[in-house]
């Protein structure tokens, strides 16, 4: 069994069941298909509280690049599963599975870098934005991890 930690914008996603994948850097071991999975937010702290019970189960994993710049109004330059690339459309429905739908982080617009006009906050900009803040600009290489209710 592998356990997964949630940052708290994602709790409540996570533990309704709207949020059922998660993106995570390469390590030793990651959940395998058929294999329940533990949900958590607050890990390792006093405050942790398993999100799901019981545990979901790991459906599907995948390989995953995702390339972002701060020279895109959206910031999300491309995103590939499988060595498969992503169109807008794509990119967009997969921000909003990995639960960066506006309507969790805001319906803001924002101005666009040079021409003054004004960008909507797509799901992919969020997606876009909280990449940036915690992974900085570049390329990233890890795995989808995909599961269903137990």
């Amino acid at each position: 069994m592998v356990a997964y930690f949630f940052a708290p914008q994602f709790r409540g996603q996570v533990a309704a069941l709207t949020k059922l994948q998660t993106v995570r850097a390469d390590r030793r071991r990651h959940a395998r298909p058929g294999e329940a999975v533990q949900l958590y937010a607050g890990m390792r702290t006093k405050h942790c509280v398993k999100l799901v019970d019981p545990d979901p189960i790991c459906v599907s994993v995948h390989s995953i690049e995702i390339s972002t710049t701060p020279l895109l109004d959206e910031f999300i330059a491309a995103i590939s599963i499988d060595g498969v690339p992503l169109d807008r459309d794509g990119i967009e429905a997969f921000a909003r599975a990995d639960g960066f739908a506006p309507e969790h982080f805001g319906e803001h617009r924002f101005p666009a870098k040079g021409d003054g006009a004004l960008v909507p906050a797509t799901a992919r900009y969020w997606m876009g934005w909280w990449w940036m803040r915690t992974h900085n600009a570049g390329r990233f290489e890890g795995v989808l991890i995909k599961w269903r209710p137990a």
